[in-house]
Order: C-alpha cells, then sequence, then structure tokens
C-alpha cells in the first residue's frame, strides 16, 4: 500500500452500499481494505474499485460471524503498519417472515452479524484510532431501527441496537478527535431482500433508493461529523422523521403492510 493515501477499512464491502461505500472512499483518495464473507465477489469488487481509482485495496474475506475470524481479519488490518483513518462497519444480514415461522439459526447469524462482530470491531478498532489520535467511524443502522420491525423481528431489533450504540459511542467521544457517524438508509436496491426471502413483500417487491445516493450521502455525513444521517430518497427521509413522531403500535402495524409474507402479490 502507498504511504500518501489514507487508509479506509469497509466490512460488507462486495455489494450493495458496502461496496458504494469502499468505491466511493477510494475516489475520495483513500486506500482500501475491504472485507465480505463471499470471496469471489469480494476479489472482483476491489479489482473494479482499483482498476477504477487507482488506490491500493486488498481484499480480506472473513466471516464475521465467527469471533476467531474477526480477530483475523483485524489482524490483517493491524498487520499493514498504518493507521486506519475511516472505517465503514457496514456488513449485515436480515431474515423475514414471522418470528415463530423462522429457524433460530438464522435469527442468531443476525445477532452475530449485525450485533456482535459490529461490537467487536469498533472495540478494536476504536481503541487503534484513539491511540493514533485521529480516526472516523460510520455504523450502518438503518430507517428500521425507528420502528418495531413486524415480520422483521429481530433485523429490525438489531438495527435499534446499533442506533443506540453509534449515538452513545459519539457522545462519549464528543471531546476527542475520534468521531462516529450512524447511516439509517431505507430501503434500498441491493441484494438484501433477495438474502432475506422477502421479494414477495411490498417492501421487498417495491421501489428502493440507489445504493450509490445512500454511500455519498451517508460519507458527506461522516466527513461533517454528523452523528446520524437518514439517507436516501425524499420519500424515505421523510419516513424517518415520520418515525420520530408516530406511537409505536402505529409504525409496527405500517411495517407489518410491508414485510408481511405474500404483501407483495
Amino acid at each position: 500500500m502507498t504511504q500518501n493515501r489514507e487508509l479506509a477499512v469497509v466490512t460488507g464491502a462486495s455489494s450493495g452500499i458496502g461496496f458504494e461505500l469502499a468505491r466511493q472512499l477510494a475516489g475520495r483518495g483513500f486506500d482500501l481494505i475491504v472485507n465480505s464473507a463471499d470471496g469471489e465477489r469480494l476479489r472482483s469488487a476491489a479489482e473494479e474499485i482499483g482498476r477504477e481509482s487507482g488506490a491500493c485495496v486488498q481484499a480480506v474475506r472473513a466471516d464475521l460471524r465467527s469471533y476467531d475470524e474477526a480477530e483475523r481479519f483485524v489482524g490483517a488490518v493491524t498487520s499493514c503498519g498504518r493507521p486506519v483513518a475511516v472505517a465503514a462497519l457496514n456488513a449485515g444480514v436480515g431474515e423475514g417472515g414471522a418470528f415463530l415461522d423462522t429457524d433460530l439459526e438464522d435469527e442468531f447469524e443476525i445477532v452475530d452479524l449485525n450485533v456482535r462482530s459490529t461490537v467487536h470491531l469498533a472495540k478494536r478498532l476504536l481503541r487503534s484510532m484513539a491511540a493514533a489520535g485521529a480516526g472516523r467511524m460510520l455504523i450502518t443502522s438503518s430507517i428500521a431501527s425507528t420502528m418495531p420491525g413486524s415480520f422483521h423481528a429481530v433485523y429490525n431489533a438489531s438495527k435499534s441496537f446499533l442506533q443506540s450504540f453509534s449515538q452513545a459511542l459519539q457522545n462519549e467521544l464528543k471531546d476527542t478527535p475520534l468521531t462516529v457517524t450512524a447511516l439509517m438508509p431505507g430501503p434500498t436496491d441491493t441484494d438484501f431482500f433477495r438474502r432475506a426471502d422477502m421479494e414477495d413483500t411490498k417492501v421487498g417487491s417495491g421501489e428502493k433508493d440507489d445504493p450509490a445516493q445512500v454511500a455519498e450521502q451517508g460519507l458527506d455525513a461522516l466527513f461533517a461529523g454528523k452523528d446520524k444521517v437518514v439517507a436516501g430518497s425524499l420519500k424515505t427521509r421523510a419516513q424517518g422523521m415520520a418515525d420520530k413522531i408516530l406511537p409505536d403500535s402505529l409504525t409496527a402495524e405500517g411495517h407489518r403492510r410491508m414485510a408481511e409474507p405474500g404483501s407483495g402479490e
């Protein structure tokens, strides 16, 4: 890696919002260490970003649901011997369906990737940033964090955790050179809904935001030092404002209409 570019780390970077975060960080002058559990897609993404930007992009395949794999990824980051200027903790997974019908192992995967791995990497990377005297962290939460997730119960709860977690860290670090920003996208045009088995839902089959727009707004907020940003279309941002004032009973019912299996048919 070159020494004249700062270093950024992006997880969940093989596609979707994570790919766009990595691509745009490279365009903003950063070298990259990118991660995904899908090694083939990750290598392809890293090569594309490198060709497009001229950045050095190192791909590290690791399944962050595993403690040992997360530690191995942190080791790969520290072994390059360069301080991490930006960390975008974006890796996440969802599972649609009624809670009584979904598999317990699938729910645990959501908790392990969305929650445990984010806490794990934040602990390691923020301490390194503090030792270096500077750093910015972007945590991909979701507009889902603002509402009870009927037929998406564990996923929404995991994003509520990340939202609270990121805002608490932002407050703890307010008098330091470190910042933490929560990125809150709405429904975005990625592989998420296919992987979550939600293509037959109203939200899965409906109009979605551009991941490039979401990533750009997230990075703009990160570099402006903002604590959070609802990113995407005007419709998504209006939904974020409405969710602040509506009671949970109404937002839960609204989520049900969007996420209940078969609602998109």
